[in-house]
């Protein structure tokens, strides 16, 4: 991802993740490769600053996920040093299993070999389930949502049904009543 140069003093980037809540880790990890230095935040969806840092050229932050929606993280270039200069930013972000440390747990537990490759596919599998049932759980909450939305449709087409038809009554009623009274009919 390439800032460029230009006539405004400031350039901005900004990812956006949509996270659940109790995620777990998410790691964010950022490398200035070329030109400068950036400013950097990363905001919560209730815009709750997680992570600040200027003057950076590089970096890596992780924080637990504590509410649900989108996570902002923004890259500012100060462009007043160098107008006509590029920002190139490498930027890694990572979310449940995939930001684990797995060589720490490893070195950690002294496990290797198989036995590591196996409690990485658990957790993989582990993640994948729990995706499942957030799945699960959220059509079953769209289908509440939808039947109920369905019988109150329903239930508008009877009630205008029923408009419609003494609205008519009436009409004839008030028509047949002013024809007699005209002494058309």
């Amino acid at each position: 991802m390439r800032l460029g140069g230009g006539t405004h003093e400031w350039r901005v980037r900004v990812w956006r993740a949509s996270l659940g809540e109790g995620l777990g880790i998410t790691m964010f990890d950022f490398n200035v490769i070329y030109l400068g230095l950036a400013l950097l935040w990363v905001t919560s969806p209730f815009g709750n600053n997680l992570h600040h840092n200027e003057n950076a050229t590089h970096g890596q932050f992780a924080f637990t996920t504590s509410e649900s929606g989108n996570y902002l993280a923004c890259f500012w270039k100060d462009g007043s040093h160098q107008k006509d200069s590029e920002l190139t930013l490498g930027v890694d972000w990572k979310t449940g299993i995939a930001a684990k440390d797995w060589e720490s747990v490893a070195k950690k537990e002294k496990i290797e070999g198989v036995e590591l490759v196996l409690r990485r596919l658990k957790g993989i599998v582990e993640t994948i389930r729990g995706n499942l049932i957030y799945l699960r759980d959220r059509e079953a909450d769209m289908r509440e949502v939808s039947e109920a939305t369905n019988a109150r449709v329903a239930w508008f087409s009877i009630m205008s049904l029923g408009v419609c038809i003494v609205v008519s009554v009436l009409q004839i009623w008030y028509l047949k009543r002013y024809f007699v009274k005209k002494k058309l009919i």
